[in-house]
């Protein structure tokens, strides 16, 4: 018997942005939005760019530069077109009609890149539940995909358009995926609730995506979580335990990579998983030192983290500034042995800098040292004498302290340590 391998054909699409104002960031998004299609698979066999004051709210682009896109279909042999901003439904259905091609936007190339590479039941709910939501908000009545109701004897009473059939389905699929996502975030909210009882500290490591966060949590912790060079290689948080030289531990917990212009409905789908951020006691913040837009990547990552939250911003309530606290942000310019020139690069909003190589290793045993610095800061000296019956307290300050000297005495042990400032009162009020 005859075995067939059926290839699926690659698309082969055309990029299309609109810049607004000179000076903008129009040509590293689009630069960016090619690194997407190839991402999620596609191959990118043109760019068009229009200058405009506005974006067109019928078209996107003016209909001269439409129908300079349609030769170019036909020219290039091109099976579908990708906008770099999300399209409303009104536009998206203009111009299929028009340049009578597939057409895409920026949203739904990220969303189909995050439904790829999801691994986990949580991963796959959040994506999906993005999905829908962006699907609902496209759902647009009489096209060429809905049925319409005729008229006369015979056709009057019950009935449903298309459009009001898929729009029972999406809502009952997403009232399911929000039942399901509420359940997996009572479990991280208790998982997240125990971890904070625990004397250990958190960081959370954050970044633009393809910046280099997976690499670095292998490489300090051997997670063993997917790595590539590529956007958005893994979505799921992972959160793994470093032991530093001194026998101080810290957890580190990576986040999915933060990208310009990143969907609203993956930010909601997402937040409980972006929240790991809030609620650990300070951020990593990984660069790509190498991408010549660094700086606007860094901003576009603290843009996110301020939305979510995360962090304080000048507008920030009281209440919400007691909640996030004065996290310590710590910024690694990654990937540095890929420079040939190293810049003078600065993070003013960071309260420490490093240049570091995820990759080779280069800057990381000064990066354990400072987080063993800031780990002390928490932390007060005590020299107490416990008595034997009470020598399980050694291996709780072994396990969340420091144990500096540790003495087998004729009354008890006598002990020189770093602990929690929690945990200094209770030694030394003998419970």
């Amino acid at each position: 018997m005859a075995i067939y391998e059926i290839e699926e054909p690659i698309e082969r699409v055309i990029l299309v942005g609109v810049c607004t104002r000179e000076g903008d960031d129009t040509a590293d998004s689009m630069i960016e939005l090619a690194e997407l299609a190839n991402t999620a698979g596609a191959e990118v066999v043109g760019t068009v760019v229009q200058n405009l004051d506005q974006i067109h709210p019928g078209t996107y682009v003016g209909s001269g530069k439409l129908q300079e896109i349609k030769d170019l279909i036909w020219e290039l042999d091109a099976t579908g077109i990708i906008c770099d901003d999300e399209l409303t439904p009104a536009q998206l259905r203009n111009m299929e009609e028009v340049l009578d091609t597939k057409v895409m936007d920026r949203t739904l190339i990220i969303l189909d890149i995050f439904a790829a590479r999801a691994r986990t039941s949580e991963g796959k709910i959040q994506v999906e539940l993005a999905q829908l939501k962006y699907r609902m908000s496209r759902l647009v009545g009489l096209g060429r995909s809905l049925s319409r109701l005729g008229g006369g004897i015979g056709t009057r009473g019950p009935g449903e358009k298309k459009l009001e059939i898929d729009r029972r389905l999406i809502n009952h699929r997403a009232a399911q995926l929000n039942k399901e996502l509420k359940d997996v975030i009572k479990h991280r909210e208790i998982t997240r609730s125990q971890r904070m009882k625990n004397p250990t500290k958190v960081a959370a490591i954050v970044g633009y995506t393809n910046a280099g966060k997976s690499t670095l949590l292998n490489t300090l912790t051997n997670a063993g979580v997917y790595e590539e060079d590529q956007l958005f290689a893994t979505l799921d948080p992972t959160t793994r335990m470093l032991e530093l030289e001194d026998k101080q531990q810290i957890l580190l917990t990576d986040t999915v990579g933060f990208i310009r212009k990143l969907p609203h409905h993956l930010i909601d789908a997402f937040k409980s998983t972006l929240e790991e951020a809030k609620y650990a006691d300070f951020i990593i913040h990984v660069v790509d030192a190498s991408n010549p837009q660094w700086d606007k990547q860094m901003h576009i990552v603290y843009e996110t983290l301020n939305e979510l939250g995360c962090i304080a911003s000048e507008k920030c309530s009281e209440a919400a500034l007691k909640e996030i606290g004065d996290k310590k942000i710590i910024t690694l310019f990654n990937k540095c042995d890929m420079i040939e020139e190293r810049e003078d690069y600065r993070d003013f909003r960071a309260d420490e800098t490093l240049y570091i190589s995820a990759k080779t290793g280069e800057g990381l045993d000064k990066l354990q040292e400072l987080l063993e610095k800031i780990l002390r800061e928490d932390k007060v000296r005590i020299e107490q004498l416990v008595p034997y019956a009470e020598a399980g307290k050694i291996q709780q300050i072994r396990k969340y302290g420091e144990l500096l000297v540790e003495e087998y005495q004729q009354d008890g042990i006598y002990i020189e340590a770093f602990v929690p400032c929690g945990m200094s009162l209770e030694i030394l009020q003998g419970k």
